[in-house]
């Protein structure tokens, strides 16, 4: 779960602030530092929830915006998943809405 949740931070975070022409996001860049896997994997092994939620959100927002909000469709289907995602009470109910939206966020990179 703790790669997963990373790379939807990563996609998020690259649909956000990655430019053509300039150098591509990577998982150590410094943007990513509050989304490491490392830090994932405290927040899982603690059963935190609300926090994995918090942190996921505030990537799934940006890329809302990066899409053009939910006036669009392609931010109306990321704000049905992320809904879906933040909804989750349960760190299994968090697996199948987190993979959709990891698929969702590759597709559109």
């Amino acid at each position: 779960m703790e790669t997963s949740l990373e790379t939807v931070a990563l996609f998020s975070l690259k649909l956000a602030y990655e430019e053509e022409g300039l150098s591509p996001i990577l998982r150590d860049d410094l943007v990513m530092g509050d989304y490491e896997r490392d830090v994932f994997e405290l927040l899982v092994r603690r059963g935190d929830i609300e926090t994995i939620q918090f942190k996921m959100n505030e990537c799934l927002s940006l890329a809302m915006d990066a899409l053009g909000g939910v006036d669009k469709p392609m931010g109306r289907e990321l704000k049905r998943l992320s809904t879906e995602f933040s909804q989750a009470q349960t760190l299994e109910q968090l697996d199948a809405p987190l993979l959709a939206l990891k698929r969702y966020l590759k597709d559109v990179l």
